[in-house]
């Protein structure tokens, strides 16, 4: 099977001709966004989706293909390698499976078995294993030396080298496997001495829980492992003994010569004990960590975008405040680039209580440097700070954001923001963060690692490598479907990029801050090491604000300006004329340029660019007020109808920021009416909702929220 043919079994809905086209443009170096974007013609109109799953499948085959070739070398080197075997490895496409094919070849550390075989004693074992022998005791006598006491030990001995010839085999190990799939259950009990203690607290819905394994949803299964992995529970994966013994016996058992199968049934029960139970525990709760970890992943991913993707106010002038009691709040102005202006600090709330001198220290920055919006980050003295700043009496309309602030401790205190700010401290790098989160929350929000954002499930406990790379997919989706303005992208948002990476974006800025700002996409050909293959991934993602050429700053490919150019010609208007144009641009016939490179999908995306060039997909940031009598926990009641923005979903439900430190939860069964098979369907991040608050815990600070009227 050649990897066309084992993606195509993969995704049935998927076209052999589609799958090896996009193949074929990803071994060139092609990204999924360039390729969903620029080349549907080839790809017969596959989403970013699709070909993120053709791009899973193909390392699933090659990393498949490269531990056949390791096992087959191994194999090789033990002179063991015959040609049905081969072919048995080669037809194999099941890393579980092809590791049972390989289980008897493998290199083993000493074990009762090896002990055994160097005591000469395997000629015996085989002979149990035919179950012909009814003088077992005489002919286990024959094996008795100076290193085999006696008869039991020639016994013993044979046994442990059974017990390995059946955790070895492969029948076995499939039918067992199929009962821990559909059978196996886990069981968490809490350890005594862990009982008691406050930290432990949190698992006591497990101190004594069993279900189901393959019924465990994911989110439970990563808290009772967690719950483990901080030694406060005792996890057990098991299946009835019973049933597993009775499979393996179907399986080993040939004949009724006792003297034979006796020995059998006491090497069946070690190996299940001893050798199976351990493995096939381990590998069926691992089969199930790995779904749980793909269903936390894809929530992450599914929450990650939409932040991403959150409404920019877009390019303002920010006086941004990192709220503050004791410390103060550090204020500072942004000009509509980000660049910071000023900054200080000012004591409003207890214990200094400078009320009136910070109002005119505001009032005085508002008016000094233009302000058009204020933000607020939503920490510690948040819902304090935006009844001060709204009781300030400006001489201009100014909207007040409260902007979360997850995450903006860590970049503050990260190498990028020390490059960006080296003479000033993480107080004031914060501020800017916030403010810059208003301004585009996609520019700021790329500089931070996604795991310290404050969305997710579990996000720490999952396969972090599965977890950078899906991440790192969805920030390049959405770097690249908003757009980048080359002359004012900073190093991380440029290097999401199509095409473009971290070495490249450091080049362009360096290239910028020596040459100024670029003028036209043809100049990035000058950034040095940025190559045609590099430009013909980048180019169309980048824009120039105010070019000569106004396609350059379009999600038009340099590679089709010629092409619209003749539109322009054709129909007789300039195309400077032509952009924007909606009643020039309806005169286009777009059959009329189909060719064997652009086909109708291309040309409707070049037609639609042109009438809204370079739009920003997102929408505009609009105020939320929470509401104004509730700002601690100790304010929320039951019954209360409070406003509150979703600011984490999960598998189970989704969290609502209503203005107090705690955010509420809305259970799933609490979200509709109806059944909920995907929650991201109903709810989504950063959503405004009106709740009704049906449960608040004051020890334990937790909040049940409802949207269930």
């Amino acid at each position: 099977m050649n990897l066309v043919h084992y993606i195509n079994k993969q995704i049935t809905a998927v076209s052999e001709k589609q799958i090896k086209n996009t193949v074929s443009l990803l071994e060139e170096g092609a990204t999924i966004p360039f390729i969903s974007r620029y080349r549907k013609e080839m790809t017969g109109n596959l989403d970013e989706v699709a070909i993120g799953e053709i791009v899973k499948h193909k390392t699933a085959f090659e990393t498949i293909e490269k531990r056949k070739e390791s096992i087959l070398e191994s194999i090789k080197e033990q002179d063991a390698l015959t040609s049905v075997l081969e072919q048995k490895i080669k037809e194999c496409f099941d890393l579980t499976i092809l590791e049972d094919i390989y289980l008897p070849y493998k290199k083993k550390r000493k074990t009762k078995a090896s002990v055994a075989r160097e005591l000469g004693l395997e000629p015996l074992a085989q002979m149990i294993m035919k179950q012909r022998e009814t003088e077992l005791d005489f002919e286990a006598s024959k094996f008795v030396n100076k290193d085999v006491e006696n008869t039991d030990k020639a016994l013993e001995g044979a046994r442990d080298i059974i017990a390995e010839w059946i955790n070895e085999n492969e029948r076995v190990r499939t039918k067992l496997r199929r009962i821990y799939e559909r059978r196996a259950v886990i069981s968490a009990k809490v350890i005594k001495t862990k009982k008691e203690e406050e930290e432990a607290q949190k698992y006591e819905q497990y101190f004594e829980w069993e279900e189901p394994l393959h019924k465990c949803p994911s989110h439970r299964l990563l808290a009772i492992l967690r719950g483990e992995k901080e030694k406060v529970l005792r996890v057990k994966i098991a299946i009835n003994e019973e049933e597993a013994l009775d499979t393996i016996d179907d399986i080993i058992i040939k004949t009724d010569v006792k003297a034979c199968t006796d020995q059998l049934f006491i090497a069946i029960e070690d190996a299940y004990k001893r050798l199976l139970t351990p493995a096939l525990a381990t590998e069926a709760l691992n089969k199930n960590k790995l779904k749980a970890d793909e269903s936390a992943i894809k929530v992450f991913a599914q929450n990650l975008k939409q932040l991403l993707l959150a409404s920019p106010l877009g390019q303002k002038r920010i006086l941004a405040l990192d709220p503050g009691f004791k410390s103060g709040c550090k204020v500072v102005c942004l000009d509509q680039q980000g660049g910071l202006l000023h900054n200080e600090n000012i004591y409003p709330h207890a214990p200094q209580r400078e009320t009136t001198q910070a109002i005119k220290k505001i009032k005085s920055l508002v008016n000094a440097y233009k302000i058009e919006a204020i933000a607020i980050g939503n920490g510690t003295a948040a819902r304090e700070t935006e009844a001060f700043i709204k009781k300030i009496p400006f001489d201009r309309d100014l909207q007040v954001f409260m902007v979360n602030e997850s995450g903006a401790s860590v970049y503050s205190a990260s190498k990028i923001a020390r490059d960006e700010f080296p003479s000033y401290d993480v107080t004031v790098r914060g501020a800017v963060s916030i403010g810059r989160r208003l301004a585009d929350p996609l520019a700021e929000l790329v500089k931070i690692d996604p795991k310290s954002i404050g969305v997710g499930q579990y996000q720490h406990d999952v396969d972090q490598t599965k977890l950078k790379s899906e991440l790192d997919t969805v920030v390049m989706s959405c770097v690249n479907s908003v757009g980048i303005n080359v002359n004012t992208a900073s190093v991380p948002l440029l290097s999401y990029v199509s095409g473009i990476g971290e070495k490249l974006a450091e080049n362009i800025v360096t290239y910028r801050s020596e040459h100024g700002a670029l003028k036209s996409r043809q100049e990035l050909k000058k950034v040095p090491r940025l190559g045609s293959k590099a430009f013909e991934q980048a180019a169309a993602f980048l824009r120039i604000v105010k070019p000569e050429n106004p396609l350059d700053n379009s999600a038009v490919h340099p590679e089709r300006y010629q092409l619209v150019n003749k539109m322009a010609k054709d129909i007789g208007v300039p195309l400077k004329e032509l952009i924007g144009n909606k009643q020039a641009i309806q005169k286009i016939k777009i059959n009329k340029y189909v060719s064997e490179a652009v086909g109708i999908p291309t040309l409707t995306d070049i037609i639609a660019e042109l009438e809204k060039p370079g739009v920003d997909p997102r929408a505009t940031a609009s105020v939320f007020e929470f509401d104004p009598n509730v700002k601690s926990i100790e304010d929320v009641k039951i019954g209360m109808k409070l406003p509150g923005i979703v600011n984490n979903i999960t598998n189970f439900g989704c969290f609502v920021d209503i203005g107090v430190k705690e955010s509420g939860l809305i259970h799933i069964s609490k979200i509709a009416n109806e059944y909920i098979s995907d929650i991201n369907e109903v709810v989504q991040l950063n959503q405004q909702v009106m709740a009704t608050v049906i449960n608040v815990d004051l020890a334990r600070k937790r909040i049940q929220l409802s949207l269930i009227d």
